[in-house]
C-alpha cells in the first residue's frame, strides 16, 4: 500500500503500550470544566415535497462557500459567521459543529445565529431542515460518496441493513462537555453514560421512517444499536462503576475491528475482523502510526466518546429551537460535582437500558421516573448556568414541560 504524505509524517506505533499512551494523551485532557459545545445534525428536505430526494448538487448550490470538501473538493469550506463548521453526512444530512464556548448562553446565542444563516442558505434553494432524529419520509440512499463512506458501508453491510439506515437517514444532537479534573473524571464519565437512557427516552423524536411508524421511540438509536457492537456499545456499564475510564477506552479502541484503512486509492475497506491490536501485531503490510490510531478512534461510535472532552452522542435531533433544552439539561447536571453525583445515583438503576429507551421511550416507567428526577436536578442547578433572564425563563418552562411528560409516563 502506498502511504500518503500525511501518513509519512506520523509517528509509527511500536506496540500496544505506545498506542495506549497516545490514546490517554489525546482523549482525556483534564482540568477545570470550562467549555461547552454542541453539534447539531438534521436531515434536509424539499420544502414543497419532503419525500423528494435532495441530491448532492442541490446541497452544494445551497451551501455555496460553506460546502465541505466532501461535497465540493474546490470549496473553501468557510465557517459560518459565529464560528460554526458545516459538514454533510453520507445521506445528505447537514451538521453544524459549534465552536465551544465558556458559557451556555454564549453557545446558544452563537449557534442560533449560525443556524439562522444556515436556514437562509437552504431556504434560497427551496430546502428546509428536518425536525426528527430519523428521516420520516425517505428510505436510506447515499448522497455523498467518499472512500471512507464506501468502506463504512461495506463493513456495516456485513451486519445487516442497520448501517445504511444509520448512515443515510439518522440525525442526532451531540453535547460536548469537558472531562473535568482528574479526581472527578471517573464520576463524570460514569454520569455521562448513566443519564443517557432516561434522557434518550425523554428526548426521543424518531418514531417514523420511510413513510411509516416503526414501533420505536427512537429509530435512530435502534439503527445505531444494531451496528457492530464492538464499535457502538457503551464503554461504561453500571456493573463497572469504579473502572478506569482511560484504560477502558484504550482497551475498547484496540479491540475494535478496523472500519477503514486509508490509502491513495478509492478502496479503503479493511480485511474482515482485523482489529487495531491485530494491526499493531503485524496483521497489515505496514505498521500503524499515531495518525492511523487517531483516524481509527474517529470510526468508533459509542454513546459517550472521549475526544479530549466527553462527546455525548445519544440524543435525537430536536424540532426547531428545542435543541437548547437537552443542552441546558446536560450542562446543568454537570454544573457542579454534587449535582453530577446525584444525577449518577438517580440514573444508575436504568443506566443499561439503552435498547428499552430506544424502543419504549417514556412509556417505560423506570426510565420515565429517572427522567423526571433528572429534570428536577437540572431545574435546581439551572441558575448556575447564569443564563440571561429571557433564556433562563424559556429554558425553565421547557424543562418543566418535559418533566410533566416524564411524570405522565411514570404514572
Amino acid at each position: 500500500m502506498v502511504m500518503s504524505p500525511d501518513l509519512d509524517r506520523a509517528t509509527v506505533l511500536g506496540d500496544e503500550a505506545a498506542a495506549r499512551g497516545h490514546i490517554a494523551r489525546i482523549c482525556f485532557k483534564t482540568g477545570p470544566p470550562a467549555l461547552t459545545g454542541v453539534e447539531l445534525e438534521w436531515t434536509v428536505h424539499d420544502a414543497a415535497d419532503p419525500a423528494r430526494p435532495v441530491g448532492r448538487e442541490r446541497l452544494r448550490r445551497a451551501l455555496g462557500r460553506h460546502s465541505p470538501v466532501t461535497l465540493d473538493p474546490t470549496s473553501p469550506a468557510a465557517g459560518l459567521r459565529r464560528g460554526g463548521t458545516v459538514t454533510v453526512e453520507p445521506g445528505g444530512q447537514v451538521e453544524i459543529s459549534a465552536a465551544p464556548r465558556p458559557s451556555v448562553a454564549a453557545l446558544i446565542l452563537a449557534t442560533e445565529a449560525d443556524l439562522a444563516e444556515l436556514r437562509a442558505l437552504l431556504d434560497a434553494e427551496g430546502l428546509v431542515l428536518g425536525r426528527t432524529g430519523m428521516d420520516p419520509w425517505r428510505p436510506p440512499r447515499p448522497v455523498v460518496e467518499t472512500p471512507r463512506y464506501r468502506a463504512m458501508r461495506d463493513v456495516f453491510d456485513r451486519h445487516g441493513p442497520a448501517g445504511r439506515a444509520m448512515m443515510y437517514s439518522t440525525a442526532g444532537l451531540q453535547v460536548c462537555l469537558d472531562t473535568g479534573e482528574p479526581d472527578r473524571l471517573a464520576e463524570r464519565w460514569a454520569a455521562a453514560h448513566a443519564v443517557g437512557p432516561p434522557l434518550l427516552a425523554a428526548f426521543a423524536t424518531a418514531d417514523r421512517h420511510a413513510g411509516r411508524p416503526t414501533g420505536w421511540a427512537s429509530t435512530r438509536m435502534a439503527a445505531w444499536l444494531a451496528i457492530d457492537p464492538a464499535r457502538v456499545r457503551p464503554v461504561w456499564s453500571p456493573g463497572r462503576a469504579d473502572h478506569d475510564p482511560v484504560a477502558a477506552w484504550a482497551g475498547y479502541a484496540l479491540a475494535a475491528p478496523l472500519l477503514c484503512v486509508r490509502g491513495d486509492g478509492p478502496d479503503w475497506t479493511p480485511p474482515e475482523g482485523v482489529t487495531f491490536a491485530d494491526w499493531l501485531a503485524g496483521a497489515l503490510p505496514r505498521p500503524p502510526t499515531t495518525d492511523d490510531l487517531e483516524y481509527h478512534l474517529s470510526t468508533l461510535f459509542p454513546p459517550v466518546r472521549p475526544r479530549g472532552y466527553l462527546e455525548l452522542r445519544y440524543l435525537d435531533a430536536q424540532p426547531g429551537r428545542d435543541w437548547t433544552v437537552p443542552l441546558a439539561v446536560l450542562a446543568a447536571l454537570f454544573a457542579d460535582p454534587a449535582t453530577t453525583r446525584d444525577a449518577l445515583a438517580v440514573a444508575a438503576p436504568v443506566a443499561d437500558r439503552w435498547s428499552t429507551a430506544a424502543r419504549r421511550g417514556l412509556a417505560e416507567r423506570p426510565l420515565a421516573s429517572a427522567a423526571a428526577a433528572l429534570f428536577d436536578l437540572a431545574l435546581a442547578a439551572l441558575p448556575r448556568l447564569d443564563l440571561p433572564a429571557g433564556i433562563h425563563d424559556e429554558t425553565d418552562r421547557a424543562i418543566r414541560r418535559r418533566r410533566a411528560a416524564a411524570e405522565r409516563g411514570h404514572r
